[in-house]
């Protein structure tokens, strides 16, 4: 038996956050220019990932935009989900994953989504505990939510074209994941 063979696992996709309280859960996602913030509660044991697109949150005039391909959005979703579940704001850490430069013809959105999360968590006043990005190639993450343990994989050549064209197409607008937010 492996260490990971009882292991329950999430996968969390582009525009999702998660937040678990279980020790036997990893959470895990793909990333190109995509950036995953994982926080956690070391006390309460709990913790959680979001997976987001585009840095800050959408122009409110112009009139469209999901917003949970925004950071600032999927930020707020995760660490009020950790508060709901027990976590105290001044313990949460976190750790920062994603924001490669997969298209070297295209802007650097990955270097602008780790540096928008990183700021957003100063700002928040969370310690950051460990971070990896940036780089020329996507990642495979697992983040065990109540541990705190992180791995990454490195993605080759083809599977970050993968992942940079999953990226690229449209997020279908569904029900709010983890939520219970009415907008009017």
């Amino acid at each position: 038996m492996t260490e990971d063979s009882a292991v329950r696992r999430v996968h969390i996709i582009q525009g999702e956050f998660k937040v678990l309280s279980d020790p036997n859960a990893v959470l895990s996602t793909i990333l190109g220019s995509c950036v995953a913030a994982c926080l956690r509660d070391p006390i309460a044991g709990v913790g959680g990932m979001n997976h987001f697109l585009l840095p800050g949150s959408a122009n409110p005039g112009s009139g469209g935009g999901d917003a949970t391909r925004y950071g600032v959005h999927l930020m707020e979703l995760l660490i009020n989900g950790l508060l709901k579940q027990g976590a105290r704001r001044e313990r949460l850490e976190a750790k920062v994953f994603g924001g490669a430069k997969t298209i070297a013809t295209f802007s650097n959105v990955g270097e602008q989504n780790a540096a928008f999360a990183m700021q957003f968590l100063r700002d928040e006043g969370i310690k950051v505990v460990g971070s990896s990005t940036g780089g020329e190639h996507g990642r495979k993450l697992e983040f065990w939510p109540v541990s705190g343990r992180a791995r990454q994989y490195p993605l080759t050549g083809a599977e970050t074209q993968k992942t940079v064209a999953l990226e690229q197409r449209p997020v279908p607008v569904s029900k709010p994941v983890e939520s219970s937010i009415e907008f009017f």
